[in-house]
């Protein structure tokens, strides 16, 4: 537990610190590095680094994509996209006798939703010069948040499994208390960032506390989805690179479906008005 706690302080105050930088190249050279881990790690779960140029097409696509989000337009990322896509698929067909279409597709679908997921965190801090900073703060937190409340409801009061076969310690009562607890979280957060950095804005309280719930539930479904990865991969954890945590998929997997939505929800609709 100490080890855990020492881990989570550490990568607190770095995330901290790239976030003083959120307005500079830092931010997405921060998440280019953290999408390249995911995506290794991904591919390593299933055996794929050992095709290295299909694993450097992958690697390369999340290093870039996150300055192409900043820096580029949505052309310029629809063609680099096509072409590491088309890429991979060329790698694959001398590889074919030796490697299954499931794994073909695994190798496509990995960069691609690491490269959105993650990019995303840069797309909340260009949706708003005032609020972007506490945008990616609200959706990183308010994933762990959840998570770290759907554990400790679900120990206290959990009685019946949620999905047994992929996560036994999960808990229905967990999963609602986890949506609870991060509809509160939302208004709780927003209420006490408007009160000391936006003394001008007001706060949609019905608008964040559905969106904590939602956001809580994604968690969920991104927790599950990496856990499942896992157990048909036949490994305990991504990685070490967090000490008590495990690797980058490890911590990280309850963020990949919130912060893509958290863009599209802030998008369009107004929490601070």
């Amino acid at each position: 537990m100490v080890t855990r706690i020492i881990s989570a302080v550490v990568a607190a105050l770095i995330g901290a610190g790239i976030l003083c930088f959120a307005h500079t190249a830092v931010l997405p050279a921060a998440v280019a590095f953290l999408s390249v881990l995911g995506v290794f790690e991904l591919y390593r779960a299933n055996k794929l680094t050992e095709y290295k140029l299909m694993t450097a097409l992958a690697c390369t696509f999340t290093g870039i994509y996150p300055f192409l989000v900043v820096y580029t337009n949505v052309k310029i990322i629809q063609l680099f996209t096509t072409a590491v896509i088309t890429g991979i698929f060329a790698a694959y067909l001398p590889l074919h006798n030796r490697m299954s279409f499931e794994k073909l597709s695994y190798a496509v679908l990995m960069p691609l939703l690491l490269g959105n997921s993650m990019s995303s965190l840069c797309r909340l801090e260009l949706l708003s010069e005032r609020h972007g900073v506490a945008f990616i703060v609200l959706s990183l937190c308010g994933a762990w948040a959840a998570d770290t409340a759907a554990y400790f409801t679900g120990t206290f009061f959990g009685r019946h499994k949620l999905c047994p076969e992929i996560s036994p310690k999960k808990t229905v009562e967990g999963f609602i208390g986890g949506i609870v607890f991060d509809g509160l979280f939302f208004v709780l957060f927003n209420s006490v960032y408007v009160y000391f950095f936006a003394r001008d804005c007001g706060v949609n309280y019905f608008s964040s506390f559905i969106l904590g719930m939602i956001c809580a539930a994604l968690g969920t479904v991104g927790d599950l989805s990496a856990s499942l990865i896992k157990r048909q991969c036949g490994i305990k954890d991504y990685g070490k690179i967090m000490p008590g945590h495990g690797g980058f998929m490890d911590r990280f997997d309850s963020v990949l479906f919130v912060v893509p939505f958290m863009y599209a929800y802030l998008s369009a609709i107004n929490i601070y008005v």
